[in-house]
């Protein structure tokens, strides 16, 4: 941290206890501009954390950033919340301590966000397994439910939490997450009913009628436009260019199911919301006797349905009140006002309760289930406080007295654990403590909460005494009983200036943080919070399993007062403040720029104001009364012992011996610093920025002294690298060439070898060991051809071609055969014609025992054709010297002498089928044969060379026609199409199909 005091005068300085005059508010507020403007929006002051909304996106929330943090050292890295997280996790997991982040600031501060990187950096960070995920998952997706049930947008903010929360995260003996809870506080209930011009009640409403599925809203009995509901028009800004309802929604939706809700409670749930939206549209009229009616049956009916009740009776309990007097219970009318009063206060009873409900099942759902094994310990646990901060408005009423009480208890609470952290460091390190002057908000405190004394006893004594009691004689009893108290005022106990700024029905507080003035108006309605018992029954009736819930039978017939809303609140402060002193505390400070929520704006008179508020300048003056810096010796000598040659470069011996050569060479003066058991102590800033000057000046004179050593080490590793390139290239071209040469000596080996190969099996068929040795004589002929052509066309004297070209003299004869005649001739010019398509093995033994001496001189798989039905039949063609024959597997079908073979004929097509014709004299012939070979060109001028029938080959076009035997005829059919196909046509005829082929 301390490397960035060099450039203080630009960005100020990290730590406001190093700030020079650190009495001075301007320099404070100085001092978080700079770093505003370029972007650092977190200080600290000591261990407390200071954080500016940026209101815009900063690239400093990275997985990178996360492990940048990840187990350093606090002072080792620049001040960000992830330095907080991670030091309060590892005082957990090392001390096995619980631990608590106390989030604080006004609307708009950046309190929430705060509180979702800080457990977004713990889900990445912490160990992981599959249980592990899931309550990771689970936490995390708490915060969109809670937000859209508890948040909404106000004139400061566009999420505004509109209640308290603490959250507990437990931790297990591995470190891991394994469990959560979370307790709420006050939430604002009367958003529900009423919202301030500009704003707009709970997010859940809009993101429902915004998201929500056309049969659900149906179900539900709502319409997508919210100006067709009361309860949401008050603000008159349902809809806002920054916020996505129906984004949001479906993160809520995945959200719910993350944390383990079904599908019934989901509809539950929403059901409750929408009766909120159909209770707000109820409506009233009097009747004669001045007594409200209810005017709006449809909703009644949505209502009850929603809500599992009865119609008539809600809306009955609607106008009617029911009072207990002498043990009978007595019914009255309503009027129109009190009509009004009914239904809003049902409204936020609903809501209210519902919004305990959900956080009690999530609550359930992040249980923690236990330890792995018996002997493990109990799990650590880390809260989180997100609650609201110090507000003062234009208009102060109920809510705004509970919260800036809250705030004094968490300022009391405050100003004792940083007091106590103090004295504790000074005593562990051996160093007097000298006690600080500090105010002491325990006086404010006492006049809020004290028994039978305080406001709010007072408060709860006017709601319950009998008698018309009003919120004027609440402000009467307390100027009675507080009038002589230094820090309450009101316009009766004012001098004549200061009533000019106190209305008549208010009361003035001096808080921590300066004046406040609270209006009394709705002060007793508020802390009451009173629902009439008629519809407490309804409730408690209810068939919705969240209301039955939320309503219990027992408090109809408890006797004893329900406690009142300020008292309820004093009780789980008083419980929260019992957690919080449990663990050991980090603070973090949370401050909004500006209220136009604009990125770069610095409002220096609402920083000033929240500055004030907050409390940081105390803070800071308790932080300062004794040492501004203080730092363990390991550290501190690691940094500075550049600036004395005893200690530079290294130091031998302990490291506080190191650091008191070190400041007496610096010359440093006794009331300058102390030396502590582990740590210095330097009290002011001062000091330590001088030897911050004096470590960069000495940075620079030994930046020069390397530069000069490093200049000569680099041209001489230059060199030095140069050399062994030009050698490492020798080498390589060396090898290139040896290789290319070893090359070329294997490849002459293998081209001799397989030409001598080629030559032993020069008589062979073509194989694969004299290919490469007849190809080359094929070349070699045809080369020699090219250089000794005839001198002129009538010279017919040709060398005689080598056996291996004779070969060549068929695709002479298949050229003259079949160029431009048939179709698929050109497919056959580059494939060579071989002597066989079968091999001895392929033909039966009986077969080749019959043709005896007739030597085969070439065999071809084919398929033949029945005169008669034309079925296929798979066959072989065997060639001989003499014949042609015709067989199936082991028996010999046909056998056609060539002088019998009168011709053959093939269509112009692409296929593949060829006719032989045969005398029929002869009685041993059935007739034409009809044949088709994959290899029909190459068959055809085989079987033409071999029966010496050369001119006697006819390419037909249209038609071919066969005799059948005993004088009968049949008839082939060709046309062209997309495929092969052959198949006996209604005509009697053998219809070809051969498929076209793109060029001849």
């Amino acid at each position: 941290m301390e490397s960035a005091l060099t450039a203080r005068d630009r960005v100020g300085v990290q730590d406001f206890v190093l700030l020079e005059n650190f009495t001075s508010e301007a320099a404070f507020i100085e001092n978080l501009r700079k770093r505003f403007k370029e972007n650092l929006i977190y200080t600290y002051i000591g261990s407390v954390l200071v954080s500016v909304n940026p209101y815009k996106d900063l690239e400093i929330y990275s997985r990178q950033h996360m492990e940048r943090y990840r187990g350093v050292s606090f002072y080792e890295v620049s001040p960000h919340l992830y330095a907080i997280a991670d030091n309060s996790y590892r005082s957990l997991r090392i001390e096995r301590k619980d631990q608590c982040i106390l989030i604080s600031g006004e609307s708009g501060a950046g309190k929430t966000e705060a509180t979702k990187k800080i457990l977004q950096y713990y889900a990445v960070t912490c160990p992981a397994s599959d249980q592990v995920e899931t309550v990771k998952d689970r936490l995390l997706q708490s915060n969109p439910v809670l937000e859209a049930f508890g948040n909404a947008k106000t004139l400061r903010n566009d999420n505004s939490s509109r209640f308290g929360k603490y959250m507990d995260v437990q931790f297990d003996y591995k470190g891991a997450p394994v469990g959560g809870h979370i307790l709420n506080y006050l939430l604002e209930k009367s958003r529900v009913v009423h919202q301030n011009h500009g704003e707009r009640n709970f997010h859940i409403f809009y993101q429902m009628l915004e998201g929500g599925e056309d049969d659900l809203l149906r179900r539900l009995g709502l319409e997508k436009n919210p100006q067709q509901y009361h309860y949401l028009v008050k603000g008159q800004c349902a809809r806002v260019s920054s916020i996505n309802d129906k984004n949001d929604w479906k993160v809520v939706r995945r959200a719910l199911s993350v944390i383990n809700f079904n599908d019934n409670e989901v509809e539950d749930l929403l059901s409750i919301v929408a009766s909120v939206l159909h209770l707000g549209n109820v409506q009233f009229a009097a009747n004669e006797q001045g007594n409200a009616q209810v005017t709006t049956e449809n909703q009644i009916k949505y209502l009850a349905r929603l809500l599992g009740v009865e119609g008539s009776v809600l809306r009955e309990a609607l106008i009617h009140k029911t009072i207990i007097a002498k043990g009978e219970e007595l019914v009255s009318p309503l009027n129109l006002e009190q009509a009004a009063y009914a239904r809003d206060a049902l409204a936020k009873a609903v809501y209210g309760r519902t919004f305990s409900w959900l956080v009690n099942k999530i609550n359930k759902s992040l249980a923690y289930k236990g330890a792995e094994c018996p002997g493990c310990r109990s799990a650590t646990v880390l809260g989180l406080l997100d609650i609201y901060g110090f507000e003062v408005f234009q208009h102060n009423s109920f809510e705004q007295f509970c919260i800036n009480y809250c705030n004094e208890k968490l300022q009391q609470l405050f100003i004792e654990l940083t007091l106590k952290s103090e004295q504790e460091e000074y005593e562990s390190e051996g160093i007097a403590w000298e006690p600080v002057q500090y105010f002491n908000n325990k006086i404010i405190c006492d006049l809020v909460e004290e028994k039978f004394k305080g406001i709010i006893s007072i408060l709860d004594e006017e709601c319950l005494r009998p008698g018309d009691a009003t919120d004027m004689t609440f402000l009467e009893k307390l100027e009675e009983t507080v009038k002589n108290h230094p820090h309450f005022l009101t316009h009766k106990l004012a001098d004549q200036k200061t009533r000019k700024s106190l209305g008549r029905e208010e009361f003035r507080l001096l808080h921590y943080a300066g004046e406040v003035t609270y209006s009394v108006t709705g002060f007793l309605d508020k802390n009451n919070d009173l629902l009439f018992r008629n519809l407490k029954e309804t409730m408690c009736s209810s068939e919705n399993p969240i209301i039955n819930n939320c309503f219990e039978r027992t408090e109809l017939t408890d006797k004893k007062r329900p406690e009142t809303v300020a008292t309820q609140f004093k009780n789980s402060l008083s419980k929260l403040m019992e957690i919080l002193m449990s663990k050991e505390p980090s603070y973090i400070r949370c401050i909004k720029p500006n209220d136009a929520k604009q990125a770069g704006r610095f409002d220096e008179v609402l920083i000033r104001h929240q500055v004030k508020y907050l409390g940081l300048m105390e803070n800071l003056r308790v932080r300062r009364a004794g040492f501004a810096y203080r730092r363990k010796y390991e550290i501190f000598l690691q940094r500075y012992k550049s600036l004395c040659s005893e200690t530079w470069p290294t130091w031998e011996g302990r490291p506080h011996d190191g650091v008191a050569v070190l400041v007496k060479h610096l010359g440093y003066k006794q009331e300058e610093y102390k030396m502590g058991r582990t740590k210095i102590f330097i009290r002011f800033p001062k000091t330590l920025f001088a030897t911050e000057d004096a470590l960069e000046i000495r940075k620079q004179s030994l930046a020069t002294k390397i530069q000069a050593t490093w200049r000569g080490f680099y041209w001489r590793q230059k060199f030095l690298h140069m050399k062994h390139s030009a050698i490492t290239i020798q080498s390589w071209w060396r090898g290139t060439q040896g290789r290319r040469k070893a090359a070329k000596k294997k490849w002459a080996v293998e081209t001799i070898r397989r030409f001598i190969k080629g030559f032993i099996y020069r008589n062979y068929p073509r194989c694969s060991e004299n290919e490469y040795f007849l190809d080359y004589v094929r070349y070699s002929f045809l080369m020699n051809l090219k250089r000794n052509l005839p001198k002129n066309v009538l010279d017919k004297s040709w060398p005689t071609p080598p056996p291996s070209l004779c070969e060549l003299d068929q695709k002479v004869v298949a050229s003259e055969m079949f160029k431009g005649k048939k179709d698929n001739y050109p497919q056959s010019v580059p494939r060579l014609f071989i002597n066989t398509r079968l091999g001895t093995e392929e033909i039966n033994p009986k077969v080749l025992q019959v043709l005896g001496n007739e030597t085969i001189k070439y065999a071809v798989p084919v398929v033949k054709y029945d005169r008669k039905g034309y079925k296929a039949r798979v066959r072989q063609l065997l060639l001989t010297q003499n014949a042609i024959f015709i067989v199936e597997e082991a028996k010999i079908k046909q056998r056609i002498d060539y002088a019998n073979l009168t011709g053959i004929s093939v269509s112009s097509l692409s296929d593949s089928l060829f006719v032989l014709h045969v005398r029929c004299e002869d009685n041993k012939q059935k007739g034409d044969v009809v044949l088709q070979s994959d290899h029909v060109i190459e068959t055809l001028t085989k079987t033409a060379m071999s029966a010496d029938k050369i001119d006697n080959v006819n390419v037909s076009q249209g038609s071919i026609k066969f005799t059948t035997g005993q004088g009968k005829e049949g008839i082939i059919d060709f046309t062209s199409g997309s495929e092969l196909l052959i198949a006996k046509a209604k005509n009697g005829h053998l219809a070809v199909v051969a498929p076209r082929l793109n060029s001849r």
